[in-house]
């Protein structure tokens, strides 16, 4: 092919010439013999021996020819005109060269070309940045200074005179604290004739103020119950704990004692009804459940004096002296213990008459001395006795009944 014929002629580089390579002899072979054309080839040219600067590809490659674009001859149109006299006419539009000749407006038929759009550079901001903004374009937090120490800030102004309303009404023995405070909010108290509805009333002089109270008042406190119940071993008197039973689910219908004198059993009873004092779930005998107020204040209120009465079996030896601490020597929780009648009935069993009732402490009291319980059963709770009262079941406390 000739030069002129060849269209990538003038790209094309002159091939180099590789130099003759010096024939090397090979072993076993003599000089001069057939495998001189075996060495010939063998010979690498001293351009291949050189190490070649990397090229780019695309440098290396001849570049492509563009192609010419095909002429596309645009379709003939026929418009359809309205003359002013109302007929149509047919006009045989032109055939236009496609992409040459302009349109309505200036624009042409070929595809417009978007644009590319300028780079955007980033400019700091001084707004706040969304919640959605990465954690590592969000600025370092700055450190929060020591927290000052708190200061208590002591206000001074005059010291609240009187009593509160309530008070008062707890310690005439009219109802509970609570209860009092539902019937001023009410509106069923009354001092010196005046009606009282606001909470945390005081009185200047409990001692001479006329405290009365409404029939309402009276109709609900009529409405208390107070209960007598042989708990069982197995149920606990306070707040359920786990996998144990609260003895209020042994108040039906079906546990009330033959014997019981009071008003017929309802459900609404059991509304409001809570223990007045503690019993161990390892432990037996008089368990009280009242919904009056001023029940439980006479039996676990602070300055209460109700005795309780305990028979107890016990096992293990008696350290020297064990029976004069039980009565009066010994500390629970780092605080002595007030004074109690103790007697020992015989060698397993002892008879208790405490003013306190500290959580589990006749067991803990016997350990101190060396003795561990082994059945405890609660007998009496000020003046109420337990008597023949079946286990399980439960009598309504007489009106005739106190504690």
């Amino acid at each position: 092919m000739s030069g002129s014929d060849d269209p990538w002629g003038k790209w094309r580089k002159p091939e180099a010439v590789a130099p003759e390579a010096e024939a090397k002899p090979v072993a076993g072979a003599p000089d001069g013999s057939a495998d001189a054309g075996e060495r010939e080839t063998r010979a690498t040219p001293a351009v291949d021996r050189e190490k070649k600067p990397k090229t780019n590809s695309a440098d290396a490659a001849p570049a492509r020819a563009r192609r010419p674009a095909p002429e596309v001859v645009a379709p003939v149109v026929e418009e359809k005109l309205v003359d002013p006299t109302g007929t149509l006419s047919v006009r045989r539009s032109v055939p236009r060269e496609w992409g040459k000749l302009p349109l309505r407006g200036g624009s042409s038929l070929r595809k417009p070309s978007v644009p590319k759009a300028a780079p955007v550079e980033r400019v700091a901001s001084s707004e706040p940045k969304s919640a959605w903004a990465r954690k590592t374009d969000r600025p370092e937090r700055a450190a929060r200074p020591a927290s000052a120490p708190k200061v208590v800030v002591v206000r001074e102004g005059p010291t609240p005179e009187g009593v509160r309303l309530s008070k008062v009404m707890s310690e005439r023995g009219m109802c509970s604290r609570r209860e009092a405070d539902l019937w001023i909010e009410r509106g069923w108290v009354f001092v010196n004739g005046e009606q009282v509805s606001e909470l945390g009333t005081r009185i200047v002089d409990p001692q001479s103020s006329e405290i009365t109270v409404t029939q309402d008042a009276k109709k609900d406190q009529a409405k208390a119950v107070t209960i007598l119940l042989h708990k069982p071993v197995g149920y606990v008197s306070g707040q359920p704990e786990p996998d144990c039973v609260p003895a209020v689910t042994l108040i039906t219908a079906e546990n009330q004692a033959p014997n019981s004198i009071g008003p017929e059993f309802k459900p609404w009873m059991l509304r409001g009804l809570a223990p007045a004092g503690r019993l161990d779930i390892d432990s037996t005998g008089l368990l009280v459940l009242t919904s009056d107020g001023r029940v439980a204040k006479r039996l676990i209120g602070e300055d209460s004096d109700a005795e309780k009465e305990y028979l107890v079996r016990v096992s293990g030896e008696m350290i020297k002296g064990g029976l004069d601490l039980l009565r009066h020597g010994l500390e629970l929780d780092g605080k002595p213990l007030k004074p109690a009648w103790i007697k020992q009935l015989n060698e397993d069993q002892l008879h208790f008459i405490l003013k306190e009732g500290k959580k589990r402490q006749i067991r803990r009291m016997c350990e101190l001395v060396g003795l561990h319980v082994i059945g405890l059963k609660r007998v009496r709770i000020g003046r109420i006795r337990l008597g023949d009262l079946p286990m399980g079941q439960w009598r309504f406390l007489r009106p005739d009944e106190a504690f």
